[in-house]
């Protein structure tokens, strides 16, 4: 464990570019809610490897505030073969940082 909390499951982004020809990588940077109404100033960075081929998620990586809870969700998701699609089709819990996870719409790269 570590503060700032830290989770990774499944392949980075350097590994799934050795592994696949096309990736997709999808990215998340803010500051959540409690951070922004308390006056905080930590944020959380969210990151999604996508194979452009089959649309399966690859990897999932946060940094901040609750990644020990999230991270367990997405491993189970990888785990199960989940799908870019089967993240946008998924409603996200508002507030929470999870949320950002099955809005990410953009591909930053």
């Amino acid at each position: 464990f570590c503060q700032p909390e830290l989770g990774t499951v499944g392949l980075s982004e350097e590994q799934a570019r050795d592994q696949y020809e096309h990736i997709g990588i999808y990215v998340a940077d803010f500051k959540p809610m409690l951070q922004t109404l308390g006056g905080g100033t930590d944020r959380i960075t969210m990151k999604l490897v996508v194979d452009e081929a089959s649309d399966i998620v690859l990897g999932c990586h946060m940094v901040g505030e609750h990644t020990a809870e999230i991270i367990q969700g997405m491993g189970i998701a990888l785990k199960a073969g989940a799908t870019k699609a089967h993240f946008d089709a998924t409603v996200g819990i508002h507030p929470s940082a999870a949320e950002e996870f099955v809005t990410m719409r953009e591909k930053a790269r």
